[in-house]
Parts: C-alpha cells; sequence; structure tokens
C-alpha cells in the first residue's frame, strides 16, 4: 500500500461521458484505492463556448452511479483547489509571468493567416509544419512596433534546441523525443484564454498528482508538459497512455461522434455493476472470469496487466454482465429497478413477488411490459409455430384443461397429474401447449411460478379462448 499515490479524472463539461471517459474515469480509481492512496476529480471547463454548468452535473452524477467517489473535486476542496478551472485563472497568470521573467516563453505575435502561410511553406519543403521562431527572437522594440499595430499577442513556451525528452510511460514503456521536433508551442492564445496541456499540466502537479492515467490521443502533449513542468521546477507525475477505445466502426469513442453515453445505458437501465464489470475487463487483463463484486474491484486491478492494443465495444459482452447482474438483485434492488415499470397501484407486497418472478427473465426494465401483459392484459399474437403446437393440442385439451384447473387450482403438479389423467398426454406434449396458451411465449419463468400469478378469471378466459379456436 502506498498512501502517497495521488491519481485524478479531469473531464471537459462539453458532452456526456462516454465509456472511454469513463474506463479512464475507473482505471485511475482503482489505481488509487488498490494503493490506498487519493483520487481526486477535477473539471477542465477552460473551454468557455462548449463548457456548461449542466453536462458537468451530469457527468459527474454518472461517475457517482457508477461509484467511483472522489476525496476532493469541484464539490470538495481540500486546500489544492479550486478544483474547476475557470476559477484558477489568476494561478495560471502567475505562472504565466514566471516563464516569461525567466526566458522560458515569449509573446508571439504572428496572426492566423500568417501562421497558416508559414505552415503551407513548410509542408511545401518537405517539413514537418512546426513553428518558424518568426517573433522567438524579437527585441523590445519590435514587440512595440507589434503591439502598437493592435495585434494581441499569445504566449509561447521556448523549447530547448537541442536535447532528448524521455519519460517512461506506465503503459507503454520507454518513450523518447527530440526537443529539436517540437517546435515552440503555445501556451496562452492570444485572446487571453489558456491552453489545454498548460492548465492539465501545471494542475496536475500543483494539486499533488502523482499517477496520470489518460488516452494516448494525448501522448503527443506530454513531452511539452515534462518541458513545461522542469521550467516551472515543478514536481512531475508519472503518466501512463491507455490505447483509446473503438466503437464497433472501428473509431475511437467520443462525444462529438455522439457514442455510446454512460446517461443512455443508465436511461436503458443497465446496472453499475454491469457496467463496472465490463469497463474493467477493456484492455485489462487484470481481473478473473467470473463476476466481479464492484467493492473488490480495486484488488483485482493490475496496473501491469493493461494492454497496449486498442480494445473494442463490444455490446454482447457488456449485455452479458448484466445479464449477471440483474440475476444478483436482492428483491428489493428488483423492485427499484423495475419501479418505473410496476403499476402504482400494486402493494408493495405483490411488487416484490412480481420482482421476483420476472427477474431471471428481464435485461431491462422495460422488457417487463411484455409479461405484465402475461400476468394481467391482452396476450400479444401468437407466431404460427406456437399456433401450430395450440391446434395439434385440440380443443379436447384446453376443455380437459379448464375442467381440471375447476378442480385442482393453479398448483401445476396437480393440474398436470390432473390433466395427463383426463388426456392421457404428458411431458412436453401436455405442458407446452398448455404454457401457450397460458402465456402466449414458450420461455421464460417455470409456469409453476407463473400460474399461481395470473388471476383465475383471466385462465379460464385463456383456456376458453384456446379451446374455441382450436
Amino acid at each position: 500500500m502506498d498512501p502517497k499515490i495521488v491519481t485524478r479524472f479531469a473531464p471537459s463539461p462539453t458532452g456526456a461521458l462516454h465509456l472511454g471517459n469513463a474506463r479512464t474515469a475507473l482505471f485511475s480509481f482503482l489505481m488509487a484505492r488498490a494503493a490506498g492512496g487519493r483520487f481526486l476529480l477535477r473539471v477542465e471547463d477552460t473551454n468557455r463556448d462548449r463548457s456548461s454548468d449542466a453536462f458537468m452535473s451530469s457527468q459527474l452524477s454518472d461517475l457517482a452511479w457508477l461509484g467511483l467517489s472522489w476525496d476532493a473535486g469541484p464539490d470538495h476542496d481540500d486546500g489544492r483547489g479550486p478544483y474547476r478551472q475557470s476559477e484558477r485563472e489568476s494561478i495560471y497568470d502567475g505562472l504565466y509571468q514566471k516563464l516569461e521573467l525567466e526566458g522560458h516563453a515569449y509573446p508571439c505575435f504572428c496572426t492566423p493567416l500568417e501562421l497558416d502561410l508559414a505552415r503551407r511553406a513548410k509542408l511545401a519543403a518537405g517539413q514537418p509544419p512546426r513553428y518558424p521562431g518568426t517573433c522567438r527572437e524579437l527585441d523590445t522594440a519590435a514587440r512595440a512596433a507589434r503591439a502598437a499595430e493592435g495585434r494581441q499577442p499569445a504566449l509561447r513556451f521556448r523549447v530547448p534546441d537541442a536535447g532528448v525528452i524521455e519519460f517512461e510511460d506506465l503503459v507503454r514503456g520507454l518513450q523518447s523525443i527530440a526537443a529539436a521536433t517540437l517546435g515552440d508551442f503555445v501556451l496562452r492564445r492570444a485572446d487571453g484564454g489558456p491552453m489545454f496541456f498548460f492548465c492539465n499540466a501545471v494542475d496536475d502537479s500543483l494539486m499533488g498528482v502523482t499517477q496520470v492515467l489518460r488516452g494516448d490521443d494525448h501522448l503527443s502533449n506530454t513531452p511539452r508538459q515534462l518541458l513545461l513542468l522542469q521550467a516551472l521546477e515543478l514536481p512531475v507525475p508519472r503518466y501512463g497512455h491507455l490505447p483509446l477505445l473503438l466503437d464497433a466502426s472501428g473509431a475511437p469513442l467520443s462525444k462529438r461522434r455522439g457514442s455510446t453515453t454512460i446517461g443512455e445505458l443508465r436511461a436503458c437501465g443497465y446496472l453499475a455493476a454491469a457496467v463496472g464489470n465490463y469497463l474493467l475487463r477493456l484492455g485489462h487483463t487484470g481481473a478473473p472470469d467470473p463476476w466481479v463484486e464492484p467493492v473488490d474491484f480495486a484488488q483485482n486491478f493490475r496496473l501491469d496487466r493493461l494492454g497496449r492494443a486498442p480494445a473494442h465495444f463490444d455490446a454482447a459482452q457488456l449485455d452479458h454482465w448484466q445479464r449477471e447482474a440483474v440475476r444478483r438483485l436482492t428483491p428489493e434492488q428488483a423492485v427499484h429497478w423495475l419501479d418505473a415499470e410496476l403499476p402504482a397501484d400494486w402493494s408493495a407486497q405483490e411488487r416484490l413477488e412480481l420482482a421476483g418472478l420476472l427477474q431471471g427473465n428481464l435485461l431491462f426494465p422495460a422488457d417487463a411490459a411484455d409479461w405484465l401483459s402475461v400476468l394481467r392484459g391482452e396476450l400479444p399474437p401468437l407466431t404460427a409455430e406456437d399456433s401450430t403446437v395450440l391446434a395439434e393440442a385440440g380443443p379436447a385439451f384446453f376443455e380437459a384443461a379448464l375442467a381440471a384447473y375447476h378442480e385442482v387450482g393453479a398448483d401445476v403438479g396437480a393440474l398436470g397429474r390432473e390433466l395427463k389423467q383426463r388426456t392421457g398426454r404428458k411431458g412436453a406434449a401436455l405442458f407446452m401447449p398448455l404454457r401457450i396458451a397460458l402465456t402466449g411465449r414458450h420461455d421464460g419463468p417455470e409456469l409453476a411460478a407463473l400460474l399461481p400469478a395470473i388471476p383465475a378469471s383471466l385462465v379460464r378466459a385463456r383456456l376458453t379462448g384456446a379451446a374455441r379456436a382450436h
């Protein structure tokens, strides 16, 4: 155990939380909890145009639903906050000044058009489209002249001309890149807005984060962030880059593509434990094959079992874990899960009995509607195959079934014995037509459990209808 381990999840509130984000959050949470460390939640809301409090609230709600409790965040400051980047501008301003005063950063007056032309020229010459350093060595007079033209400068980091940046990635191993290939990068835009990787890096350091797990789309940011933190003489966390989670088409899951979100899964009726069991195994081979209780997730998470290949979203696998989760619900939990589907006028006992009866045959709460029709309403039209089963049984069979039901009631064992004596049928030849006539289905809960839950008047009506129709 290492209580000094501090991890974080830092969502941007510009959309709903999708499965790829949730997996990163889960792994970061488990890394901390497995070590007895701390897990932080930081909201990266510097994108003023796209960030919203509504998205932030939904993301926090989804994380809490998944069981990811944070030790500090926007709703609980531990003295290292604020945990919303929009509230940290004064901190960033001080760091910008330090970098500029110490010669690690400089104002860049290049316009978007000038930058585009320079980029095109580099590409035409067969060179990487790095910033050419136009404003790097401007003297005080040249800077003043550009400012007098009304140009608002961005702030660029002065990348060393030589040297190699190396770091040991927690997932990918040793990474190395020549500093000269990076080009001077922007820390603050001309409109005063901070760049993502600047805030991201300094906040991790100032908040005491020791390990960072994130998608490998951020891998190119890491060398820049290492240079930045070294220039600021701030502690550097260890970084690990996870392969992106891909959708069925092979494209990365993303908010902009409308990929499957946690909110959508919740609305469908997926259970948090099912989603957690699924995510625990996406690109991670540390978990056993059987079901893992959420309380045991941390002890089944191993950093050295994170894969380097992209993982693919598999709806069938998610549904497998949903079935496992539904099967493990207590009767009270099942009632809560099914609440919106159950008749409001049913008693608490009736709701418990129905939940227990149907639980093993449902994947989502909406699936209960068909079974409520079986128990209280009109049966759906029969398939051609089921109609054939009833026709083969014939009217005499259902008349005998009605008489047997009058005599022995809803005890399926006694009903079967009486009906066998009256018709000579047994086994599937007896119970299948009886089941189809009474429920309209040949699958689902045992008839012994279903029959007592169907009102006697409905049983009689269905047997009478089967006798008349066949």
